[in-house]
């Protein structure tokens, strides 16, 4: 006889006691037997227990042992079920059938009646509680039972985020107001769960359309969300579990909602929600937290969005507050895979967004940002490459000359020249490349600093031109091995063909490295136009190669010719340096 635990491994597929009982229907014997119970069971074609022991007062033998008589009187239902199933294999039968059934049971039809029907279950749970909590206010168990129904129900709403197409019905209806009402409930484990059925119904990974996403959150925005979610982060406390989590959910819709940059603005011009963030990432913190690193992440998320957030973050002094967090990274190295390690990026991240503007450049030279990197690049490990990033970000575009007069200024020729010689992953070599551009643009003409400059290329040598006319065969031959395959696939294709896979095309041989190439050749014009040793050194060094300066020229114009009509102040003087640079070649 099988065992109860087989029966259940497998309970979809028959067992084979089940298979040789079904001659006759076990429920229409135990039923047969019930009616006629004072009939011969013989009559029935089965025996049970009573019966035998009926029979046994007229058939001679021996007697039964006193502990089984004992235990046959004590048995009220007897040893076997009519038809010889016990009671644990009906229940196993049963079982089976149910499981039989609800396989052919057909799904729940998703669609707009259903919709309609959940929100009018969802309003009536809102409003029944409503009305409880306002009538038995200082006697809570009379509504926590509808509390419990309207939890409950919140959570039944994450369902529609497998059917975004039922979006903008949803919203119609009014439920997406209803649902951000409830950040205000009394009760914050409501409130919770609201934040985050919104969080998944507003997730990235939703297979929502631009278009059913946006009816979503506009219809949340309208309903007063961002003020809500700040009024809950004010009011969690983090050293309790739910809370904590609470936090993380609000800082999770912050995150998708940020995807759209209009959005992103908007989070920032709320009063109190860029000042939280810096506040939470700086926190003190014995082990850096997930809520701390997702603090720092949104915040470098809302800053890359918009100028208008960068703006407020370096207003409200966040570089330099942010550069006392990193300054504690200037030789301790956090361990790799940890929060600590993703926060200290997100850290970077945010310093390296706000250095792109003037003000912040500025900020940063306050703060003595400079200073700061340059001892990272000597002393650090982890923090050296993205030091190494911060300064290129710093020194680059048209007003970054004081950035670049202060390197000089903190004797950061030396540590850049020693990096420079040595060998680096493409990352590091192309911010390295950068920043010599830059200083070589940047930096007055005739004026200290830039005399210092051009000396560390033609010292020793010219070993640093060296190095860089290297470099550049290195990187030449990359992108001209990408370009012949770009002219292989071109040959085959229609012009129009051509043109979608333009942006595809130049992605790969940027990959190849061509901005690289270009800082090189800008770095290197900038050599021949000012220094006539260094004009002679890199002519015979490219004579050697079978090179000249047309390379140089055809890699300026061409960068000059792929820049795009725009009056942006940044554009033109890059375009009148070009244009210069060519003259001279």
């Amino acid at each position: 006889m099988a065992s109860i635990d087989d029966l259940f491994k497998k309970p979809t597929i028959p067992s084979q006691k089940r298979k040789l009982n079904a001659t006759k229907d076990p429920n229409e014997i135990y039923k047969s037997i019930k009616l006629n119970g004072k009939e011969n069971a013989r009559t029935n074609g089965q025996t049970t227990v009573e019966d035998e022991l009926e029979d046994d007062e007229d058939v001679a033998g021996p007697e039964m042992p006193p502990d089984m008589e004992d235990e046959a009187e004590n048995d009220d239902e007897g040893r076997f079920f009519g038809g010889g199933i016990t009671t644990d294999t009906a229940e196993v039968l049963d079982f089976i059938d149910e499981r039989d059934l609800e396989a052919t049971a057909k799904p729940e039809k998703i669609d707009s009646a259903w919709v309609r029907k959940l929100a009018l279950n969802f309003e009536r749970k809102i409003s029944k509680n409503a009305e409880l909590r306002a009538k038995f206010e200082s006697e809570p168990q009379k509504f926590m039972g509808s509390e419990a129904d309207l939890d409950a129900d919140v959570k039944a709403l994450s369902i529609l985020s497998e059917h975004p197409e039922l979006y903008e019905e949803f919203a119609q209806l009014g439920c997406i107001s209803s649902l951000v009402s409830l950040l205000s409930h009394e009760n914050t484990d409501i409130a919770i769960d609201a934040i985050e059925i919104i969080g998944e119904l507003t997730d990235e990974n939703v297979e929502a359309e631009q278009a059913q996403w946006d009816v979503l959150v506009d219809a949340m925005l309208d309903a007063d969300l961002l003020d809500l979610l700040y009024e809950n982060i004010s009011r969690f406390d983090e050293s309790v579990e739910s809370d904590r989590n609470g936090t993380y959910h609000v800082l999770g819709v912050l995150e998708n909602l940020s995807s759209r940059p209009s959005i992103a603005e908007l989070i920032g011009k709320n009063k109190a929600m860029i000042p939280w963030l810096i506040s939470r990432a700086q926190k003190q913190e014995s082990t850096v937290s997930q809520n701390k690193q997702y603090s720092a992440e949104v915040l470098a998320i809302l800053l890359q969005s918009s100028a208008i957030n960068r703006k407020r973050f370096v207003d409200l002094e966040g570089i330099d507050a942010f550069l006392q967090l990193l300054s504690v990274y200037r030789k301790l190295d956090p361990a790799k895979g940890t929060e600590e390690e993703e926060y200290v990026e997100n850290v970077f991240d945010c310093v390296m967004c706000c250095v792109d503007d003037e003000e912040g450049k500025q900020k940063f030279l306050d703060a003595e940002g400079i200073e700061l990197c340059l001892i990272m690049l000597k002393e650090g490990k982890m923090s050296r490459p993205r030091a190494l990033r911060l300064l290129d970000h710093a020194l680059g575009g048209t007003t970054g000359a004081s950035c670049c007069g202060k390197l000089v200024e903190a004797a950061g020729l030396k540590v850049v020249f020693t990096m420079f010689m040595k060998k680096h992953d493409a990352q590091s070599t192309e911010h390295l490349l950068g920043i010599l551009a830059s200083m070589l643009r940047s930096l007055p003409a005739d004026s200290a600093p830039r005399i210092r400059l051009l000396g560390k290329f033609v010292e020793k040598n010219y070993e640093k031109i060296d190095r860089l006319t290297q470099l550049r065969r290195d990187y030449s031959s990359r992108v001209s091995n990408v370009e012949q395959t770009i002219q292989s696939e071109r040959a085959t294709l229609s012009a129009e063909e051509q043109v979608d896979m333009a942006d595809e095309w130049l992605s790969r041989r940027l990959d190849a490295g061509l901005f690289s190439l270009q800082s090189i050749d800008t770095t290197l014009a900038w050599l021949i136009a000012e220094d006539d040793g260094a004009r002679a050194h890199i002519r015979q060094l490219l004579v050697d190669r079978d090179d000249s300066f047309v390379s140089i020229k055809r890699t300026l114009q061409e960068q000059l010719d792929g820049m795009n009509a725009s009056a942006e102040e940044e554009d033109a003087t890059i375009k009148d340096m070009l244009g210069t640079l060519i003259a001279f070649l």
